[in-house]
């Protein structure tokens, strides 16, 4: 009853469930709080916030995804809810500047470029795609290693991604035993016509991806944190043997 409620979430389907919350103050974003410039930076995006207590400009974010930036504009605001005060405009661009999210379309090899995503629903699946197509020219091609967990429908989450668009397709078995199996969703990107391989093990699909791809393509690793967690493990373990 005593806290600051600072909400991130704007579907107005939510609004009355939201308004009911007991709190002594809500900060909503869009009126409290809000990103009131997000533009496309080299290696991330250069942002500027606005809190209730003021407005930091020249917030560099090092993470790809313009929806990284309403994250941003909901931690900032949660921490000076925190603290009940504004904090000092470099302390946030450092603070800022020094994000690393692991898993969050992060580039983790170049020739080829490699992509880790841990996309797991829909949702998180179409900002993958609208965060390669904004963020990313392609000179090459798309190669996907894609594991998805039950409860997903695997056509669904291939379109959202937009496998479509890639040249090919490896399907791995998350290391779940929630896992969906490699070969139904092989099926499923077979009948959309999409060209795949069947690689169940994940460190031996992002093996078979790398081997598929030359060095102006890209490999995007996602589906899962499951699929991201083993893939991110493989390639540390390449990347320090020196016949790599």
């Amino acid at each position: 009853p005593d806290s600051t409620f600072v909400l991130g979430e704007d579907d107005p389907d939510l609004a009355d469930l939201f308004a009911r919350v007991p709190a002594a103050e809500t900060w909503v974003r869009g009126v409290q709080f809000d990103v009131v410039e997000n533009e496309l930076a080299l290696g991330g995006r250069l942002l500027t916030l606005r809190t209730p207590e003021r407005t930091v400009d020249d917030i560099f974010l090092p993470v790809h995804g313009a929806h990284q930036a309403d994250n941003a504009a909901l931690a900032l605001a949660a921490t000076e809810a925190f603290f009940g005060s504004g904090l000092d405009d470099d302390a946030v661009r450092t603070g800022f500047a020094q994000l690393a999210l692991p898993g969050r379309f992060e580039v983790v090899h170049r020739e080829p470029t490699v992509v880790l995503d841990g996309a797991h629903n829909p949702e998180g699946a179409e900002a993958a795609a609208r965060t390669l197509a904004e963020e990313f020219t392609l000179s090459g091609t798309l190669v996907m290693v894609v594991g998805l967990l039950q409860g997903r429908d695997p056509e669904e989450m291939l379109r959202a991604l937009g496998a479509d668009q890639a040249g090919i397709v490896v399907a791995c078995t998350p290391p779940s035993p929630r896992a969906i199996p490699s070969t139904e969703l092989a099926a499923a990107a077979d009948a959309m016509g999409v060209a795949v391989e069947v690689v169940p093990d994940v460190a031996s699909a992002v093996e078979r991806a790398l081997a598929l791809a030359t060095t102006d393509d890209l490999v995007l690793v996602t589906g899962s944190l499951y699929v991201v967690g083993a893939a991110r493990t493989a390639l540390t373990q390449m990347e320090e043997d020196p016949s790599w």
